[in-house]
């Protein structure tokens, strides 16, 4: 992995703090459990204001149900006022892509942030999708093996995150095993 891309993208993280933006992170499937987990270590480790929609089942369900899956993110963001001073972090194996209808719910999430100049982080694998092409700052998880690719890109994407929010741009607080002495 691009080990410049990961600098470049804490220092970049880092200015959303600065400047009191929000970190949304986005993810489907086991991406969605990543956001959740991203969520708590960007608040309590970077003190970056940070959510993920996947965290709210009742709200995610209403908006699948009444306003269908594509739109369900997007409606979110909207609803919690992206703005420019904002960011989007996107976890995902292949970016999202509408011409092979998958993830297009990240597609229209990313769309909406550009329309608001938002920044758009990601953690993705495979050719890195539409988040890549549209990335102020993306890491991409190499192919390692083409049968494995799920599984390479969800296990490194929690490596990555994990050496963002400890990062010396980032990390803002001690963690535990690392205090203790």
């Amino acid at each position: 992995m691009d080990a410049d891309a990961i600098d470049r993208m804490a220092a970049a993280l880092s200015l959303v703090r600065q400047n009191h933006g929000r970190l949304f992170i986005l993810g489907v499937g086991g991406s969605a459990g990543h956001a959740s987990h991203a969520v708590n270590d960007f608040r309590k480790i970077c003190g970056i204001e940070a959510y993920a929609p996947t965290d709210n089942v009742s709200e995610l369900t209403a908006r699948v149900n009444d306003e269908g899956w594509e739109s369900c993110f997007v409606e979110w963001l909207r609803i919690s006022r992206l703005s420019e001073r904002d960011a989007l972090l996107i976890f995902s194996v292949g970016g999202g892509s509408v011409l092979k209808n998958v993830s297009v719910n990240l597609v229209r999430s990313i769309d909406h942030a550009k329309t608001v100049g938002a920044k758009i982080f990601g953690i993705v694998g495979k050719d890195g999708g539409y988040t890549k092409e549209q990335a102020d700052h993306c890491v991409l998880v190499p192919v390692v093996s083409t049968e494995r690719i799920t599984p390479h890109t969800e296990g490194l994407c929690a490596v990555v995150w994990h050496l963002l929010v400890s990062h010396p741009s980032l990390k803002a607080t001690e963690t535990k095993w690392e205090s203790v002495r």
